[in-house]
């Protein structure tokens, strides 16, 4: 009797993951096809679905995978600078990223794509965007515990407005009329006065 193994995927599934989350964050969800993601990926169509299933869960993937590179970034920021160190560092490294597909943020760019069609994929962003301003918070938090911001400021109301500033720098480095590096220098002043 002989008895079939299944074949071993010739694919590496993070590489395709990283390759995925490119495509959508310069394209977003409408904008790319199954045809792109086929193409971009080298993959058939029954290789697609069988590696991931849908286009909608390739998306949550790749809308993870973002998140956590996201969280990683600014953890090992903040051991290498500390809380505050962080916080000021963060806005210009947004808008200096080379090699990103674009310059504004894939979370928020999905949320605004798709909230109004109440699509799974908008709350699943809502939820990774709540996730980074819980580390901003804390690193707010942190920041006051080594007494470099003031105790008098509530920590989520400072991490609500920082998300917001990066958010729309994030949104005007992709303007070419602004000047995005005076405003993330601006941002990162804004903390020396808290």
């Amino acid at each position: 009797m002989v008895t079939w193994m299944p074949r071993k995927p010739s694919y590496d599934r993070d590489a395709l993951i990283d390759r995925a989350r490119d495509v959508f964050w310069r394209q977003g969800w409408a904008g790319t096809s199954l045809k792109d993601l086929e193409r971009e990926l080298k993959l058939n169509p029954g290789s697609f679905y069988a590696a991931f299933g849908s286009k909608d869960a390739l998306y949550a993937l790749a809308l993870q995978r973002y998140a956590q590179e996201g969280v990683a970034r600014l953890t090992a920021l903040a051991e290498r600078l500390g809380a505050k160190g962080a916080l000021q560092e963060q806005p210009r490294l947004v808008i200096e990223a080379t090699g990103a597909p674009a310059k504004a943020c894939m979370l928020a760019k999905t949320y605004a794509e798709l909230q109004a069609k109440d699509h799974e994929l908008a709350g699943q962003a809502g939820v990774h965007m709540a996730e980074m301003k819980a580390c901003f918070a804390d690193l707010f938090r942190r920041a006051q515990e080594a007494g470099e911001i003031s105790p008098d400021h509530d920590p989520e109301r400072l991490a609500t407005r920082y998300q917001s500033d990066l958010l729309g720098l994030r949104l005007s480095a992709e303007r070419s009329n602004v000047d995005a590096r005076a405003v993330a220098a601006d941002i990162a002043a804004d903390i020396d006065r808290l």
